[in-house]
């Protein structure tokens, strides 16, 4: 009896390590697989069907919400089959982390971020990586080596499609001692912006420093705030007693607000300004004349790059042939592969592009404009 004892007392230990060792083995298979109940591939996003879009705002400019949304969607749910999920942080880094934790949460296996804060980004690409989970920046950069890819527009690039306008067109603006040049610059914590600036003042630092135009305001505006940008323009006016014959602004939501502080000195028309993002109030104000350029960013090409990555990662395939070789720099070291598209610059001349690419409708055009503004062609809004 006692030998049967010892044995039936080695046997429930022998069975009780089976049990831990099975549980062990399913845990490690657990961390390593991802979330495995069929909606979401394994980590490092192969086999990924659900993907979480984050974008930054609608405030400032409405192309997220009428151009990236749908077409980011739509791509997207093309390679996928799935709907993808959608946030909108608001302007808020915080609640962009919080929507970014929640998709975590969900088993969203890759995330499409355009971030609210470059640099605040980082955390959920952290977050995202510790649980095998990768990131894709779109538009706008995210300042961490453990991003997965960038698919944007040239920023360098769109500024200095900004700065050639102005260097080819300010003799129509300044005269003899009027040369006065103001630039309303993008939010400081968004890359795009400090790319921008980088490829405008490239063209334009040699016209300032020859005297040609004279650079009598530069400010970056928080949060490419439309508001705060309408309260700079109207300070550059009022210290250079409304002697201003250029405004270089970033984007068509601020240059909406600062043709608002040119009107009540009745300056509209009479100021070259620039834009950017290509909106129907930046394709408007260009027709009455009030806006001078925009930039045209194709944004069903952005959004195609990037379902193009989400099928690569997702399938396991060489992406390659997609960035070209092309990789951007983050500011802890890192060199991402990346994907660039190239900007146009739009005004009177071609603005029926923005309609031909999709960007917007010839009605949306027509709606509220007068048929009397000034660059409309004959019969347009019939």
């Amino acid at each position: 009896m006692k030998l049967f004892g010892r044995t039936s007392h080695k046997f429930s230990l022998t069975a009780f390590l089976l049990v831990i060792v099975l549980l062990l083995a399913a845990c490690g298979s657990a961390n390593t697989g991802g979330n495995q109940t069929g909606t979401t591939g394994p980590s490092n996003g192969k086999g990924c069907k659900k993907v979480g879009i984050l974008l930054p705002e609608t405030a400032t400019s409405a192309r997220w919400d009428n151009n990236d949304r749908p077409q980011l969607i739509q791509q997207i749910q093309q390679v996928t089959g799935q709907m993808p999920d959608y946030n909108n942080a608001e302007g808020s880094a915080d609640t962009q982390l919080s929507q970014a934790e929640a998709d975590l949460t969900k088993g969203d296996c890759i995330l499409v971020v355009a971030p609210v804060d470059s640099v605040a980004s980082a955390q959920i690409v952290a977050k995202a990586k510790a649980q095998g989970v990768p990131v894709i920046a779109y538009d706008r950069l995210i300042q961490s080596k453990d991003l997965a890819y960038y698919v944007s527009f040239d920023g360098v690039a769109v500024g200095k499609v900004q700065g050639q306008y102005i260097a080819d067109h300010y003799k129509d603006y300044v005269t003899a001692g009027h040369n006065n040049t103001v630039m309303i610059n993008g939010a400081q914590t968004d890359n795009n912006a400090l790319l921008f600036y980088q490829g405008a003042t490239d063209i334009l630092n040699p016209l300032f420093q020859n005297g040609t135009l004279k650079k009598v305001y530069d400010q970056f505006t928080p949060g490419w705030d439309n508001p705060t940008a309408q309260n700079e323009m109207e300070g550059a006016l009022t210290k250079q007693k409304d002697d201003i014959q250029i405004a270089y602004v970033a984007n068509d939501g601020m240059a909406n607000s600062v043709i608002a502080a040119l009107k009540a000195v009745k300056l509209n028309g009479k100021v070259l300004v620039t834009g950017q993002d290509a909106t129907v109030a930046g394709i408007q104000n260009i027709l009455t004349g009030d806006q001078s350029m925009t930039v045209e960013k194709n944004y069903a090409l952005e959004a195609k790059g990037t379902a193009q990555v989400v099928a690569a990662i997702s399938n396991g395939t060489d992406t390659s042939s997609l960035t070209n070789g092309q990789t951007t720099k983050t500011t802890d070291g890192g060199q991402i592969p990346s994907i660039l598209e190239q900007p146009v610059a739009i005004d009177r001349t071609n603005f029926q592009q923005v309609v031909s690419d999709g960007l917007m409708t010839q009605q949306q055009i027509c709606q509220g404009l007068p048929k009397t503004a000034k660059y409309l062609p004959s019969g347009y809004c019939g």
